[in-house]
């Protein structure tokens, strides 16, 4: 008789919902985190080997290439997985808060990356006029942007581009609101709107790099801005294919008003991504370039 209300219980618990269940969901054995640290060790392998010129001219960019096709495996088989869990019930509350929990921490690393960037181009450039930092002055001129250096009109493509990724950001919060009122077909038009414009901020930007009027190589200026907006440019990519990833889930009917904590981190990580292009365009096209020679001015 004393066992029978904890069999019960036990009854009630086996049989409950996965998604009210206590405690966290222990997921199966995965092979994904070995094999995205391989993908993760052979791209930068590639990188280094593509950059340093190592092993001839098609060796490096092959290994990359073999290094961005693994880490795209990874993230889609991980992806996958993870939302076949959410899909059959394993996200309880507990779960949900330990998945938002760690995209926030990983919004905050991304800010320290992009911090470094940012460090290394206030460095260079407060530092042009000090022997102490580069042990000669004709390192840059003495001034920044270095001595002969030509730079990006910053009030034509870049002021694009800008307004281009500030309305796809809008696009998102307008998509996620679709959503919210139980618009499923509002929710999918501006999400693909969204996902449009990222493709032509990623367009705009290769155009600007086919034509810019510095290289990367010898040149501290070259190196910081290709670096810093470079790497934000992946961010874009990667972000576009998150938005694509819900897109897809999207039309699968996978969102609901209460549940769609996958969109949610994807329109976090595009509005970070956002942010971070505002800073650059700020900081990089305006302040870096005050009083320097823009391409294609006219003298005088």
């Amino acid at each position: 008789m004393t066992d029978a209300p904890m069999v019960a219980q036990h009854s009630i618990a086996h049989e409950a919902p996965a998604a009210e269940r206590p405690g966290f969901h222990l997921v199966d054995p995965s092979p994904w985190p070995l094999v995205g640290s391989i993908a993760a060790l052979v791209t930068a392998v590639g990188l280094i080997m593509t950059m340093k010129g190592l092993g001839g001219p098609k060796t490096g960019p092959l290994v990359l290439a073999l290094g961005i096709a693994a880490v795209l495996f990874t993230m889609a088989g991980w992806w996958r997985d993870v939302i076949i869990e959410a899909q059959t019930g394993h996200h309880n509350i507990l779960v949900r808060n330990g998945l938002t929990l760690g995209m926030l921490l990983f919004i905050a690393s991304e800010v320290m990356f992009f911090v470094a960037w940012f460090w290394a181009f206030f460095g260079s450039s407060l530092g042009s006029n000090d022997p102490q930092i580069y042990g000669r002055l004709d390192f840059t001129g003495g001034i920044w942007p270095p001595k002969g250096t030509e730079v990006i009109d910053p009030l034509k493509l870049p002021l694009m581009n800008t307004f281009v990724l500030i309305a796809s950001s809008f696009a998102v919060n307008i998509a996620h609101e679709e959503l919210i009122d139980d618009n499923r077909q509002g929710f999918k038009n501006y999400l693909l709107v969204a996902i449009g414009l990222g493709l032509l901020f990623v367009a705009g930007q290769a155009y600007e790099y086919i034509h810019a009027p510095f290289a990367f190589r010898n040149s501290i200026y070259g190196a910081t801005f290709f670096m810093a907006t470079g790497f934000h440019g992946v961010h874009v990519i990667i972000g576009v294919l998150f938005l694509s990833v819900c897109l897809i889930r999207a039309f699968a009917g996978q969102f609901t008003p209460r549940q769609h904590l996958g969109f949610q981190f994807a329109a976090w990580y595009w509005h970070f991504v956002d942010i971070v292009w505002l800073l650059l365009f700020s900081c990089i096209y305006i302040w870096g370039s005050w009083g320097a020679t823009i391409e294609g001015a006219l003298p005088g």
